[in-house]
């Protein structure tokens, strides 16, 4: 391919990518007018925001291994179609559960684009340096699309009614359904062996009924049913595992984590989003019932975040050709680190900007370059695969940052209230501002809180630090001597 055709397909794969990462965050401005209009229960609501990722997490590994033995680019165009009409069924919903069947095919759909967007950078970029800065590009996308979800969504919902939000993404789709078919090359596993119905019934029963549990441990609905659900779930991983060291052809080649490149980064991405996430869930109440801001001004106070993120992601491509990778992702975690502390010292506006950028900047050069180390080590033949491994690691860290720092954060906000406030102030701090005379000391503990979590991210990212130094070294190594270790 020439430079310019390399250029135009990596513009097509960067759309779903911003799409998905949009939609992770989007619902979160609409869900007033939509619970107003469509009138869902609590349990209702509860599904509509989580059911997507519940899917996407879930049906990844499943379908980065479809991609590779159908072919990556057949499995991107398919997922695409999907997600259009999803996309059309969620905007048109009548009823709550016709919107909770329209987010879950929407995750149905997410699951075929991301894998195949990555491995697909792969095939097309196989000079390192250029295919550094191609995954710098498909990083910033998914860092900037997440942030942009509540920028879009503020905007379209003062022009336009909640369905806006699902039905932006058709006419992106409609362009990637054209453009791709031309522009990208297709891509699978030359040999990929008889494809195993149990494998694939096994993995989905090991990871749906674990992420749901880890999805109701975020919202504290965890319950004797779900607990059961994710027992079970660990109990048919054990067996999965046995499965695919007996096959000749495994859906997951367990051999991956043999490798440390592989491991340490899957390991380095899943620990920064656990970081990440609790800023993502704390903030932006913090902005708007804290600080007073309203919904579309806390999320543009979040942007610098967002260019932050950018930045590190470009600069990570350009520093690799000069410093070594196991330097440069620990140091991009420990200027993460030190956005955290930033905010556990000061969680006012300017601690909270300066904070932001500085985790952003470095979470930013970190995942481009331990996302170039999990596709390249793996075989080209089973790049869709590896690809789905380190995105399950970012939806399930993503989910355990929220369950585990926002209870820390929910713990110390409930011990910094009076004792005899009501049972429904200490359950949010939304609740609180409308109890007489508790505002006040409800925002105090409502801060402490953040910056507990703060404090505790930070000290997670300063492991995960000390983590990706010593199991990404020989530290002057290239990238192919790194990954054949």
């Amino acid at each position: 391919m020439s430079a310019r055709a390399r250029r135009l397909a990596l513009g097509v794969l960067v759309l779903p990518v911003l799409l998905i990462s949009v939609d992770m965050t989007v619902l979160g401005a609409a869900l007033p007018q939509l619970s107003a209009d469509l009138g869902p229960t609590g349990v209702e609501q509860l599904w509509i925001v989580d059911i997507y990722g519940f899917v996407l997490a879930g049906l990844l590994v499943f379908m980065g291994s479809l991609g590779d033995r159908i072919g990556r680019r057949r499995l991107l165009l398919g997922g695409a179609v999907v997600f259009g009409v999803a996309s059309v069924v969620a905007a048109f919903s009548t009823t709550p559960m016709m919107l909770i069947l329209a987010r879950a095919l929407l995750g149905v759909g997410g699951a075929t684009l991301m894998p195949s967007t990555l491995s697909l950078i792969r095939t097309i970029f196989t000079e390192a340096g250029q295919r550094r800065m191609a995954i710098a590009v498909w990083s910033a996308a998914f860092s900037g699309g997440m942030a942009m979800g509540p920028v879009v969504g503020g905007w379209l919902l003062e022009h336009f009614w909640w369905g806006s939000v699902f039905l932006v993404n058709v006419p992106v789709l409609l362009v990637l359904l054209v453009a791709g078919p031309v522009l990208l090359p297709e891509a699978r596993d030359p040999k990929p062996g008889r494809f195993d119905l149990a494998s694939a019934v096994l993995m989905l029963a090991a990871v749906l009924p674990v992420v749901y549990a880890i999805k109701m441990l975020a919202t504290g609905e965890l319950t004797v049913l779900s607990a059961l659900g994710a027992g079970a779930g660990a109990a048919a991983g054990v067996l999965f595992v046995r499965r695919q060291r007996k096959l000749t052809h495994p859906m997951l080649d367990l051999g991956l984590f043999a490798n440390r490149a592989f491991t340490g980064s899957v390991l380095t991405n899943t620990l920064s989003v656990f970081g990440i996430a609790s800023l993502l869930f704390l903030l932006p109440q913090h902005l708007q019932l804290v600080l007073g801001m309203s919904p579309l001004q806390s999320a543009m106070w979040l942007l610098p975040e967002t260019a932050a993120s950018l930045t590190g992601a470009f600069a990570g491509a350009q520093l690799a050709k000069r410093f070594s990778q196991s330097r440069l992702i620990a140091g991009g975690l420990l200027l993460a680190v030190g956005g955290f502390a930033v905010i556990g010292v000061d969680a006012g506006l300017t601690g909270v900007v300066v904070g932001c950028v500085l985790a952003g900047l470095g979470l930013g050069l970190t995942s481009t370059l331990t996302n170039d180390l999990v596709v390249m080590s793996a075989p080209a033949e089973r790049a869709g695969a590896a690809a789905a491994v380190s995105e399950t690691g970012y939806e399930l860290g993503g989910a355990l940052g929220t369950a585990v720092l926002g209870s820390v954060a929910t713990a110390v906000y409930r011990g910094g209230l009076p004792h005899d406030a009501p049972a429904e102030a200490r359950e949010t701090l939304a609740a609180a501002e409308h109890t007489p005379g508790l505002i006040d000391a409800a925002r105090e503990a409502f801060v402490s809180g953040l910056q507990v979590a703060s404090w505790a991210a930070a000290v997670i990212l300063l492991g995960a630090a000390i983590q990706a130094y010593t199991m990404l070294r020989p530290t002057n190594a290239p990238v192919a001597d790194l990954v054949r270790r």
